[in-house]
């Protein structure tokens, strides 16, 4: 399974490459341009019109990377699925956005929606694999044989959305500043693959096309950026984060290894409560996080460096915690 995962990773990075170099210069003659938010950080003025829907070749390169691997690694099909189709709706967010030409696409609603849809498909189909497949991996514990496995039963599925929705809540969070999203779930898509070639859980080769279409992405979305992935990446990522956690009964793990995505979240959602009750203060400079230290003094490049070691000592953490 580590040689499919490489290979995976080299399709992967092969194909994002050439599609990047590619595409991007059409998305730029088709005006396919980020909006800025008027009430962001100044610097990020200048980055009004940069092309964005960039996720269109992280998940074009992530299916080339699996595809070869489907029939081996059998559990890579519901990952790859999961993955498009949050892409897939990311791609008509960032599509209404380019052509009404302001920050929101779908509404909330909408959004919401389909979201919710793409969820109860994968806890149905979770729920009918069986008790064993609904088990849950408590950190720290040792591994599947030796440790606590966690079964909720019946609260297994509101257990999914709430999995799915925060993860992909917190990835779309976390894509707000160049290189940001991509190199945080590199060391997130790495943890995961290790630990399902560790367990022999076969779809480590969804990892190897995640970590290798994103470091292709990377070559072009490192500061200054030529390119965003767009909520079509972002909430990508989100799906194959959550996706891959539930299959491989470590869904535990994401608060440790997905600190960055948890932590994002929350900074809004305390932001949000605390203007709304104090009329109009604000608890951080600006949320997500991530502004809170721009709007400090620190670079992007200082964040996104800062953010990603943190991923990368609580991924090890989180590899001691499996035993």
């Amino acid at each position: 399974m580590m040689n499919q995962s490489i290979w995976a990773l080299l399709i992967s990075f092969a194909v994002c490459a050439v599609l990047c170099r590619l595409m991007i210069p059409v998305l730029h003659r088709m005006k396919f341009g980020q909006n800025v938010r008027s009430d962001g950080p100044e610097s990020h003025l200048k980055k009004q019109g940069t092309p964005t829907m960039g996720g269109i070749m992280i998940v074009l390169g992530i299916i080339a990377g699996t595809l070869p691997f489907l029939k081996s690694a059998p559990l890579t099909v519901p990952v790859l699925l999961f993955t498009a189709a949050f892409g897939f709706i990311g791609f008509l967010d960032d599509y209404l956005k380019i052509r009404k030409k302001q920050s929101e696409g779908l509404t909330v609603k909408q959004k919401f929606a389909l979201q919710l849809v793409a969820t109860a498909i994968l806890a149905f189909w979770l729920y009918s694999r069986g008790e064993e497949a609904r088990g849950m991996l408590v950190p720290f514990t040792g591994g599947f044989d030796t440790g606590f496995v966690l079964n909720l039963g019946i609260l297994f599925v509101p257990a999914v959305f709430f999995v799915v929705l925060g993860t992909d809540n917190g990835t779309n969070f976390t894509d707000g500043l160049d290189g940001l999203c991509s190199s945080v779930t590199v060391v997130t898509a790495l943890f995961f693959g290790a630990a399902a070639i560790r367990f022999g859980i076969p779809c480590a080769p969804a990892a190897g096309a995640v970590i290798g279409a994103l470091l292709a992405f990377l070559l072009y979305n490192v500061y200054p950026a030529k390119v965003f992935m767009g909520d079509t990446g972002a909430l990508a990522l989100g799906g194959f984060i959550s996706s891959s956690a539930l299959i491989m009964r470590m869904p535990l793990f994401i608060p440790i290894v997905g600190f960055i995505y948890m932590i994002e979240v929350i900074s809004v959602m305390i932001q949000v409560g605390y203007f709304k009750k104090t009329h109009g203060k604000r608890f951080f400079r600006m949320a997500p996080i991530h502004h809170h230290f721009e709007k400090g003094g620190w670079s992007e490049t200082r964040v996104v460096a800062v953010f990603t070691i943190v991923t990368v000592i609580l991924s090890l953490a989180a590899w001691l915690g499996l035993g």
